[in-house]
C-alpha cells in the first residue's frame, strides 16, 4: 500500500496549546485514523519535536533529518503536543540529537515517572474530555521544568525567516549569537537535533511548502527562488532528500481529500 502524507489520511485537526502550557509547546493536535485500511503515512522532516499519546502511554516523536514513513492501527487516535522551539530539551532531560529520527515510549527516557504521568489521564471516548486531561496533567508537570531556551528559540525563529542570500549562515549566528562555532553546534544539537545548517535546510523546504500553499498559480521556479534555493533543480534535489518525491508530487499528495 502507497503511503500517504500524515495530515491527508483520517481526520486532523491542530490548535494553538492551552495558555498552562504555552511557554513550553506551540500547539495541540489530534489525528485519527481511518476505520479500516489506513495506509501507511510519510513523516516529511519539519524541525520538530513531538509528546504523543497513543493507545494509553506516552511517546516522544523526535526531531527527523530524513522521511520516514510510520504504519498506524486502523482507528487509532493520536493526540500531540508540539513543542516550541528550544524547548523540548529541557522538559524532557535529554538532548534532542540522542532522539534524532526515533520514536520511543517516554518510559524508556523516564522510567516511574512517565508512568505517574500517563496514569493522571483515564481513557474516555469524548476526545475533548481527553485532549483536556493530558493539557491538566502535563500543564501541572510543566510548571516546575526548565524554562525554554530562548536563545536558540531566537536562532530559529532567525533561519525560518530566511536569511538574504548575502548572509552566509553559520557566521551570521556567530555574530549574532555572540558564540564560538564549536558552542553554536553544540548548543543546535541539544536543541533541534542537528546543526544550523540542516535546519536551514528544513526549515527552507518548508517555506517553499507554505509558499506553494498560498501562492495559487505561481510557477515552482519562481517559489524556489522565493523561498531561498538557487532555482528550481536545487528544490527538486531537496524536495527528494526530505521527502522522497518530487515537489509536483509532494503538492498532488497535499491535495488529495
Amino acid at each position: 500500500m502507497e503511503a500517504v502524507l500524515a495530515q491527508t489520511t483520517g481526520f486532523f485537526q491542530e490548535r494553538p496549546a492551552d495558555r498552562r502550557l504555552a511557554a513550553t509547546f506551540a500547539s495541540v493536535w489530534v489525528h485519527r485514523m481511518r476505520d479500516r485500511d489506513a495506509p501507511p503515512v510519510l513523516i516529511t522532516p519539519d524541525a520538530t519535536i513531538d509528546l504523543q499519546w497513543t493507545d494509553g502511554r506516552f511517546r516522544i516523536a523526535g526531531p527527523d533529518r530524513e522521511p520516514q514513513i510510520e504504519t498506524l492501527p486502523s482507528g487509532a487516535t493520536i493526540v500531540g503536543l508540539r513543542f516550541r522551539p528550544g524547548a523540548a530539551a529541557g522538559w524532557l532531560g535529554v538532548p534532542a540529537n540522542r532522539i534524532l529520527g526515533e520514536r520511543l515510549d517516554l518510559g524508556d527516557l523516564w522510567g516511574v515517572r512517565a508512568r505517574h504521568l500517563g496514569g493522571n489521564v483515564r481513557a474516555t471516548p469524548d476526545l475533548a474530555s481527553m485532549v483536556g486531561q493530558l493539557e491538566k496533567a502535563i500543564g501541572a508537570y510543566t510548571q516546575n521544568q526548565h524554562a525554554p531556551d530562548t536563545v536558540m528559540g531566537f536562532a530559529f525563529d532567525v533561519i525560518d525567516r530566511g536569511l538574504p542570500a548575502d548572509k552566509p549562515l553559520v557566521p551570521f549566528l556567530l555574530r549574532t549569537l555572540h558564540m564560538s562555532e564549536r558552542t553554536l553546534r553544540r548548543r543546535f544539537e541539544e536543541s533541534f537535533g542537528y546543526g544550523p545548517k540542516t535546519l536551514d535546510r528544513i526549515l527552507r523546504f518548508h517555506r517553499y511548502r507554505r509558499l506553494r500553499q498560498t501562492s495559487g498559480d505561481a510557477s515552482t521556479a519562481v517559489l524556489a527562488v522565493e523561498a531561498g534555493y538557487s532555482d528550481q533543480a536545487h528544490l527538486i534535489r531537496e524536495s527528494r532528500r526530505l521527502s522522497g518525491v518530487t515537489p509536483s508530487a509532494l503538492a498532488d499528495a497535499s491535495s488529495r481529500p
